[in-house]
C-alpha cells in the first residue's frame, strides 16, 4: 500500500509522516537529499536553468515512485511526484521562471511517466492557513526558509487547493491542521488516526467519497 502526506511548506508533513509510520509500522519515504547538478546554475540564472532543474527533480521523483510501487511493504511518503508537477513546477511557470514551451514539454513528459505509475492508495492532504504555515516555519528556524515570502506561500496554497480538488485523480483525506498540534497533543494525533482507521480496515470502501474537515 502507498500512502502520501501532502501539504504546503510548514504544514507538518514530515512530522505526521514519522508519527504515522511509527504508529502503523509503515516504512517512511522522504525525498532524497542528493546533489542536484543544476542547483548552483539555477540560482545564478533562474530562467535559463529552471527547466533543467525541474526535469531533474521529476526524474528523481519518478524513480522513487517506481521503487515504491515495487516495494511489498506499506510505504508512507512525504510529498509526491504529483505535487512536484502540479504545485511547484506549476508555480515556477506561473512566476515566469518556466517558459510556456518548456512547461508544455515538461507536462507532456510527466503524462508519459504517468502511464507507468499507480496512483497512491490514499493521499492525506494537510490544509493550513498562511498564518499557521508562517508560525511553523518560524518555530523550526531553518535559515533558508526564513526569507520565504507570504505571497509565495499563498501562491503555493492556491495551487495545492486547485491540485487536490480539481486535478488529482486519487483518493484524498483532507485534514485541516490549523488548530492541531499532533506532535505534542496525543488527542490531536488520535483525531487523525480515527479518520484513517476506517479507511484502512474496510469500514468504508476505498472508492467512497471523503468529506473534508
Amino acid at each position: 500500500m502507498h500512502i502520501v502526506v501532502a501539504g504546503n511548506i510548514g504544514s507538518g508533513k514530515t512530522t505526521l509522516t514519522n508519527l504515522l509510520a511509527r504508529h502503523y509500522g509503515w516504512e517512511p519515504k522522504f525525498e532524497a537529499v542528493s546533489y542536484n547538478p543544476y542547483l548552483e546554475d539555477y540560482y545564478q540564472d533562474i530562467q535559463r536553468w529552471a527547466f533543467n532543474l525541474e526535469v531533474y527533480f521529476l526524474k528523481e521523483r519518478f524513480k522513487d515512485t517506481l521503487n515504491i510501487d515495487k516495494n511489498p511493504k506499506t510505504i508512507i511518503q512525504d510529498r509526491s511526484i504529483y505535487e512536484g508537477v502540479h504545485v511547484f513546477a506549476a508555480n515556477n511557470h506561473k512566476m515566469g521562471q518556466l517558459s510556456d514551451r518548456d512547461y508544455a514539454t515538461y507536462l507532456e513528459l510527466f503524462e508519459q511517466m504517468q502511464t507507468q505509475l499507480r496512483v497512491p492508495d490514499l493521499m492525506i492532504y494537510l490544509r493550513a492557513d498562511i498564518s499557521h504555515l508562517v508560525e511553523n516555519i518560524q518555530k523550526r528556524g531553518r535559515d533558508y526558509e526564513q526569507t520565504i515570502q507570504i505571497e509565495y506561500l499563498q501562491g503555493l496554497n492556491d495551487l495545492y487547493n486547485q491540485f487536490i480538488y480539481e486535478k488529482y485523480p486519487g483518493r484524498v483525506l483532507t485534514v485541516n491542521v490549523n488548530q492541531l498540534d499532533y506532535l505534542h497533543r496525543p488527542e490531536d494525533f488520535k483525531s487523525i488516526i480515527d479518520r484513517i482507521d476506517p479507511l484502512l480496515y474496510g469500514l468504508f470502501p476505498f472508492n467512497s467519497p471523503i468529506t473534508p474537515l
